[in-house]
């Protein structure tokens, strides 16, 4: 596999503007990006393929036409897919007034432009220029958008993260939570009440949050569905659909050319 830190050359907070973008393509590779903090937030917006972000013990999807927000001092990190397309849209504390958590936003197609449009300009820009004006509608635009939920919670819990590290990795897995309170040396009732407190979710809503995010990814990369669902080792194809379809309202392929309409 081969990587890139591209996102590592430019440093966004040597400017002190209220807002900067930048594009990226990704093209048969991976892209990874470690652990890092900036002064500024920093939206990502995904045009093609997805994004994968860890922050806040959180696991955070941008698929196709979603953004994910992280606000400035967070550190976190980012995996890019081989076909992504992502515009960066760094942002002053304070310009905007956007959540002080990290979170994914739905994102309209006025957005989309209007950052695309802001890739192209220059990083620095005179406070009374068409390009401030477009950087000041388009962070009051943002403010906006509404949330979607579409992270992963995991939590600093030793126990927890290895279980979410071993899902990640082999989201096949079926095992019982009877099974993984074995593995964990934990009783059944303790790793059902460490979950809840740790994520909010049971296990097996959790693991289905996992297969959601998974499966987003990997939809966003062109995976057939059929693939898909063996990935996550779902028994037949229409009980990953009927999963899908109850959490985000439609079934995928729907849902993608939903995006796409939206995009055009």
């Amino acid at each position: 596999m081969k990587t890139n830190q591209a996102t590592q050359v430019f440093d966004p907070d040597t400017t002190p503007y209220p807002a900067v973008a930048r594009h990226l393509d990704f093209v048969d590779y991976e892209a990874e990006v470690p652990v890092h903090t900036h002064r500024k937030g920093q939206l990502i917006i995904a045009l093609y393929g997805a994004v994968i972000c860890r922050a806040e013990n959180d696991i955070w999807i941008v698929p196709p036409h979603s953004a994910v927000w992280i606000p400035g001092g967070v550190p976190h990190s980012a995996k890019a897919t081989w076909n992504a397309h992502l515009n960066y849209l760094f942002i002053e504390p304070g310009a905007a007034a956007l959540p002080d958590k990290c979170c994914t936003l739905a994102i309209s197609a006025l957005i989309k432009e209007l950052v695309d449009r802001l890739t192209r300009e220059e990083v620095d820009y005179s406070p009374d220029s068409h390009v401030a004006r477009l950087t000041r509608v388009t962070l009051d635009e943002l403010a906006t958008m509404p949330q979607q939920k579409l992270s992963l919670p995991v939590s600093a819990n030793p126990k927890i993260r290895v279980m979410a590290e071993t899902l990640v990795s082999h989201p096949d897995d079926r095992s019982t939570l009877k099974e993984w309170a074995k593995r964990l040396a934990l009783s059944e009732r303790s790793l059902a009440r460490l979950m809840l407190r740790e994520t909010g979710l049971t296990f097996g809503r959790w693991r289905q949050q996992l297969h959601l995010i998974i499966g987003l990814r990997e939809l966003a990369c062109g995976v057939s569905v059929q693939n898909v669902a063996a990935i996550l080792g779902y028994e037949s194809v229409n009980a990953f659909i009927t999963m899908f379809k109850k959490t985000m309202g439609s079934t995928p392929a729907h849902y993608f050319s939903e995006q796409q309409q939206a995009a055009r």
